[in-house]
């Protein structure tokens, strides 16, 4: 009976690391995207702060008829 369940925690470790390691590998495939999307986020700031630094502007919105309010969910 010992070897029984001494076999079926083994069974149950090799499922377990298996499970660790394709996570390690998911969030290492996501460390890669969000690098690349902080890079792109850091290009697109340094055009928007050049753009400004030269005078470009948006112009003003209209005021709206109703005044609305927007909230930011965090």
């Amino acid at each position: 009976m010992m070897a029984d369940q001494l076999s079926e925690q083994q069974g149950h470790l090799a499922s377990i690391l298996s499970q660790q390691k394709d996570l390690a590998n998911d969030i290492n495939q996501l460390q890669g995207q969000l690098n690349q999307k902080k890079e792109l986020f850091n290009k697109t700031q340094g055009v928007v702060e050049y753009l400004q630094t030269i005078g470009v502007k948006l112009p003003e919105p209209e005021a709206p008829a109703e005044e609305t309010k927007t909230e930011v969910v965090k």
